[in-house]
């Protein structure tokens, strides 16, 4: 019976306990920051070609191999970055519909600590384009965004960072892109082989023109060439493998060309007139990038004809563009269509690879430090402090 009454007791005990209802906590929401920009934190835009209207960005600290964030980019999606790290730019074309409707070309300002959305512009053209770096760029001191647009024609919108407000409208009928030369104007590349430079001054663009240096039927340029912002120089290369030195400004110059394969030690490639012949090419989307300090072109090669010329790297090779010298080959593990790389005193330069794969390198020493797997699905370009 004492036995009964004490479990009877103990049973009754554990019912109260559990009779009362819990007591709620107000659920309260925040925003986790990051820590401000530094030289190894980069964007990586992310294409996402098998569904293409869920474009992104990410967020990599590449010193740990760690994705920190992402933003989205929406289809055909450009990024850039201010030069100091303040904020970085998105570029994008939406529908109201998703893949109809009313269209509508948007400039997103994101702050790079908690990823929000600090202003979403409304831009008056067409902004959808190919994801390219000379899409959407910067100047030297991030108080002009310049976004290549194509409505009704080719023409460049030149956005004021600080009231982000179009400031100007450059209509550059049969050119193309942006290659920005310090806080003073920028450069289009044209149909024909030439340059249109663009000069802006008091809310007003003069704009100029080069001869063609380069013959687009037999041997095009690339793109995706890079150029330093804070001068304006840039290399142009081309299908071939020649890299012409052009200083930009309202009056550009350009060097006489040199050949990578000939730095190599090699025969120059030939162009369009013998498209057979097999030799080692500069091909990709992202093929190069430059290391500002040291002068260190890094180009993406392979093996294969002229007309080869979006076939990913299976090497990196270095080259000085002050003495047009070899520095070295870097085998890849996989094919990159991409390559990037940092400002700082130790450069991290990055791959890619078909399955979306960021490959981390020293670019000292072209030794590949970590590796980030899947990191999307088809990774373009890398955007990195003071590029």
């Amino acid at each position: 019976m004492t036995a009964f009454l004490l479990a009877t007791v103990a049973s009754g005990a554990c019912g109260s306990a559990y009779a009362d209802d819990p007591v709620l906590q107000t659920e309260e929401s925040d925003i986790i920051k990051l820590s401000p920009v530094t030289d190894h934190r980069i964007l990586v835009q992310d294409a996402v070609g098998h569904h293409a209207k869920d474009g992104r960005v990410y967020v990599v600290d590449a010193d740990r191999g760690k994705l920190l964030g992402m933003v989205q980019a929406a289809y055909n999606g450009n990024v850039v970055q201010d030069p100091k790290g303040r904020a970085f730019y998105v570029g994008e074309t939406v529908w109201s519909r998703g893949n109809r409707g009313d269209r509508a070309d948007l400039l997103a300002s994101y702050d790079p600590q908690t990823l929000e959305i600090v202003n979403d512009q409304v831009l008056p053209g067409r902004a959808l384009v190919t994801p390219k770096k000379n899409d959407l760029t910067i100047s030297s001191d991030g108080s002009r965004l310049y976004i290549y647009d194509m409505v009704p024609t080719n023409a460049v919108h030149v956005i004021d960072t600080a009231s982000h407000k179009l400031s100007l409208n450059v209509d550059l009928p049969g050119c193309a892109l942006t290659y920005p030369w310090g806080n003073a104007g920028f450069t289009s590349i044209c149909a024909d082989g030439s340059l249109a430079n663009v000069s802006l001054n008091a809310g007003k663009a003069e704009v100029t023109h080069t001869k063609p240096f380069f013959d687009p039927e037999k041997d095009a340029v690339f793109e995706h060439s890079p150029t330093r912002r804070t001068d304006g120089k840039t290399w142009f290369i081309s299908y071939s493998g020649l890299v012409y030195p052009t200083a930009l400004s309202a009056q550009t110059k350009i060097d006489t060309a040199w050949s990578i394969q000939e730095a190599a030690g090699m025969k120059a490639a030939p162009a369009a007139d013998s498209p057979f012949t097999v030799t080692w090419r500069p091909g990709g989307w992202q093929l190069s990038a430059l290391h500002y300090a040291t002068g260190h072109l890094f180009v993406t090669m392979h093996q294969g004809t002229f007309w080869t010329h979006k076939t990913a790297g299976t090497e990196v090779w270095e080259l000085d563009v002050e003495t047009h010298k070899l520095i070295r080959r870097i085998k890849l593990p996989k094919p990159s269509s991409m390559v990037g790389v940092t400002q700082d005193a130790k450069p991290l330069m990055f791959t890619s690879d078909e399955a979306g794969d960021l490959f981390i390198w020293d670019a000292t020493t072209g030794t590949m430090l970590r590796k980030m797997p899947h990191l999307g699905d088809d990774l373009y370009f890398t955007v990195a402090l003071g590029e």
